[in-house]
């Protein structure tokens, strides 16, 4: 029988967690696997544990708490680095010590989750994660603009507490840009579209709408019409 074959899955993020809590590390392992995209490859309860796992199961993330009984976990980090290991890394930790973050972004951690920590807040973090590897796996050649770059490690900022907006955004109209945004379901708004509809100029509603793609609530994509440059079109993720 002839025909295309359906696409084959993509595989689940793998993670290992390193956590020397054995309650809190099943509860993090509990939370990873209930990410659809992500699988916990394995579990470590101590610096010597993660190494071995390492040596013998692929990851493609570390949940790593940074206070080990046998070292801490940048000291790990340190060594996995010094070893070629290039595995990202979420620092997993009650460590509010700005010495001890600056020292983790420089191994390479993407994320710091502060404990304790509930199963939203480390999905949100997850998802993004998982965007910003799809963003940077999927892209061609070099990024062609300042934009294109900021845009790829967007996806690794976390969204902003609820309540807080950035400087010059107003949460009533917000609220009209993203009512405007979920009412146009699968055919999404383009700025010049939501100015329109919500009496604002073109640029204002632009900020809104990029304010939402930022924040994970929306996505955009170009909008190729039959003349002129494209424009972008925003549509509703929730």
């Amino acid at each position: 029988m002839s025909g295309t074959r359906p696409p084959r899955p993509e595989r689940p993020i793998q993670v290992l967690v390193v956590e020397d809590d054995p309650v809190a590390a099943d509860a993090h392992a509990l939370y990873v696997s209930r990410v659809p995209g992500f699988e916990v490859a394995a579990i470590a309860h101590s610096r010597a544990d993660a190494a071995r796992e390492l040596d013998r199961t692929p990851v493609d993330l570390i949940l790593l708490d940074l206070y080990l009984p046998d070292g801490s976990g940048l000291a790990l980090l340190r060594a996995l680095r010094a070893g070629g290991h290039t595995t990202d890394v979420f620092a997993v930790t009650s460590a509010r010590d700005l010495t001890v973050i600056r020292e983790g972004v420089s191994l390479g951690v993407v994320q710091h989750v502060l404990k304790p920590f509930t199963f939203p807040a480390l999905r949100d973090r997850l998802r993004r994660y998982a965007e910003f590897r799809t963003s940077a796996g999927t892209a061609s050649g070099e990024a062609g603009s300042q934009a294109e770059v900021d845009r790829t490690l967007s996806a690794l900022r976390p969204a902003p507490e609820p309540g807080t907006l950035p400087k010059g955004l107003s949460a009533p109209t917000l609220e009209a840009v993203t009512r405007a945004l979920r009412s146009a379901e699968e055919n999404g708004l383009t700025a010049s579209e939501a100015a329109a509809e919500l009496g604002v100029n073109r640029i204002t509603a632009r900020r809104y709408l990029e304010h939402l793609v930022e924040s994970g609530s929306a996505a955009r994509k170009p909008q190729y019409g039959q003349v002129g440059r494209p424009e972008l079109c925003y549509r509703w993720r929730g």
